[in-house]
């Protein structure tokens, strides 16, 4: 009997552990964000990803695709850091720069069209979907001019992620 009674406890703690936590909820009943954690190892796939989807929506409004370009990486990259730095999201650098200053600087030999950015804890794919329910972030992404995109990051160790996104002709443009 003893031994019936063990196997029972055993299978119910067992039974227990497969259960799912249940996630904290807000005041408004949804379940609060999780602080979403960037590996190391990630950055190239963060940027591939953001690649692609800003490419399928390119894609449904008829626009063609965008390519990565290292020198937007480095400009995005720059100005997501300075971000976190100056505690604020905004388009000028801590040292009074613009994007188009932050672009000449990394030899981009383009036009810059635009730069998106974000202070969050969200995705690279929630930050895009909350520029596409803006007009003025979600012209960025689709500007038919755009040939070129640089995306990058930096994430603190609270977890709370700025973003930048910038965008580019590809070309000098003509005078």
């Amino acid at each position: 009997m003893l031994r019936l009674f063990a196997l029972v406890l055993v299978a119910a703690f067992s039974l227990s552990a497969c259960s799912s936590p249940t996630p904290a909820l807000g005041p408004d009943g949804k379940p609060l964000p999780r602080v979403y954690r960037i590996s190391a190892g990630d950055g190239a796939k963060i940027q591939y990803r953001m690649l692609d989807s800003v490419n399928a929506l390119r894609a449904a409004r008829g626009v063609q695709p965008l390519v990565l370009n290292a020198q937007l990486n480095a400009a995005a990259a720059t100005h997501s850091r300075d971000m976190a730095v100056q505690n604020r999201p905004w388009h000028f650098g801590s040292d009074g720069s613009s994007p188009i200053d932050r672009v000449q600087r990394v030899g981009y030999p383009g036009t810059v069209l635009g730069e998106n950015i974000s202070e969050t804890y969200e995705t690279e794919l929630e930050t895009l979907a909350a520029w596409m329910d803006q007009p003025d972030t979600a012209n960025v992404v689709l500007d038919a001019h755009a040939r070129d995109m640089g995306f990058a990051y930096f994430q603190e160790a609270s977890g709370k992620i700025w973003w930048t996104m910038v965008t580019g002709t590809g070309v000098p443009e003509a005078m």
